[in-house]
């Protein structure tokens, strides 16, 4: 029997444009087949999240215009499940309030926050890291997190310093760092204490309220005077006058970096926040050339670390191009450097700008 009081919140709101130009505004990257695994990112997060949390207590984080991706992708959820943001607020607002819609249906909920488009290997595993985390949240008055051991000086993640480590392997959380230049980087890793910020989030609905009430007084203020109606037919409209007014900030800035009472628990899986087709790449299997292909026949010559993507079966032939991106997707064709990966939001505001809002 899967434990009533455990929560989870699934944050499935991003548009994820460094995967342009398969992600767009209409259809971003979690709703996408990425891997060519036959299930889209949050079909896998949900899964993998349903093995230790009641089906129905899985809640869905996303902004309205996605709603009947949702629930077109994953049946079996109510509309009870699927909390809609009527405006882009960031990550605080919309956790803060869902974490009052579940404290009102379940005071002694636990709860994890986690995004809907990352990979994860090791199921098993992450399911034992957040059952202990649920254990420690429900006897202690905590904010946790999960941090990934760095395994190389990642400059496009935020850190996680940690002291000491109990027993049980949770470390008290000393600081979180902003994302590092490279020497930076290569100090934490050297020094040991660092884990990457992966963005997963336990705790109690008791101690992640009290953290927001501490911490963020007017925010808490303005979703707590909707308590009475949450869960109810009125909910609807007390969000759609109130959601726009809550202040853009993410639950890190909000709450993490400002509370004492953090802890973190090095995650035992591998994990891969697939944010840019080189992490996609990375988790891919390869030819005997280091090509990673998804959907593609191909026919390749003197072609090496590719990534190549386009519709199912559609032949795609590469002669004399090493370590780029080639994805084609309807109007659109992009053969772009791998090493430039983190520039592909900036020709996506390009491209927006000659061409039109509809092709982002």
């Amino acid at each position: 029997m899967k434990n009533k009081n455990y929560y989870a919140i699934l944050m499935a709101g991003g548009v994820g444009s460094r995967f342009w130009p398969v992600s767009t505004q209409d259809f971003p990257k979690q709703f996408h087949d990425m891997l060519g695994t036959g299930h889209t990112l949050i079909q896998k997060t949900f899964n993998r999240l349903a093995q230790l949390i009641p089906e129905e207590n899985i809640f869905i984080l996303t902004n309205e215009r996605y709603n009947d991706l949702v629930m077109e992708q994953l049946p079996s959820v109510t509309k009870r499940q699927v909390v809609l943001e009527p405006a882009m607020r960031n990550t605080a607002p919309c956790i803060l309030y869902a974490s009052l819609k579940i404290q009102k249906e379940n005071e002694n909920a636990v709860m994890i926050v986690a995004p809907s488009d990352h990979w994860i290997e090791d199921e098993q595993a992450f399911s034992d890291n957040v059952k202990q985390s649920f254990n420690f949240c429900s006897e202690n008055d905590t904010l946790m997190t999960l941090g990934i051991t760095p395994t190389f000086p990642n400059t496009g993640y935020g850190y996680i310093e940690f002291d000491a480590v109990s027993s049980q392997g949770i470390a008290h959380v000393s600081q979180f760092r902003e994302k590092p230049d490279y020497e930076t980087a290569k100090s934490f890793i050297s020094q040991g204490n660092f884990l990457w910020n992966a963005g997963i989030f336990m705790w109690s609905a008791k101690s992640v309220i009290a953290a927001f009430k501490n911490n963020q007084p007017e925010l808490f203020e303005l979703f707590e005077n909707g308590y009475n109606v949450y869960n109810t037919e009125f909910e609807d409209d007390f969000i759609r006058d109130n959601y726009a007014k809550a202040e853009n900030i993410s639950v890190d800035y909000a709450i993490m970096e400002k509370s004492k009472n953090v802890y973190v628990i090095p995650a035992t899986f591998d994990w891969n926040d697939l944010g840019t087709w080189g992490s996609l790449y990375d988790k891919l299997d390869k030819d005997e050339n280091n090509n990673a292909i998804v959907n593609s026949k191909v026919l390749l010559e003197d072609a090496s670390g590719n990534m190549i993507r386009s519709k199912a079966n559609k032949i795609v032939v590469v002669d004399g191009l090493k370590d780029y991106i080639i994805v084609d997707k309807d109007e659109v064709l992009v053969i772009f450097p791998k090493a430039k990966e983190q520039d592909i939001k900036k020709v996506l505001q390009n491209v927006k700008a000659n061409f039109g809002e509809e092709y982002g």
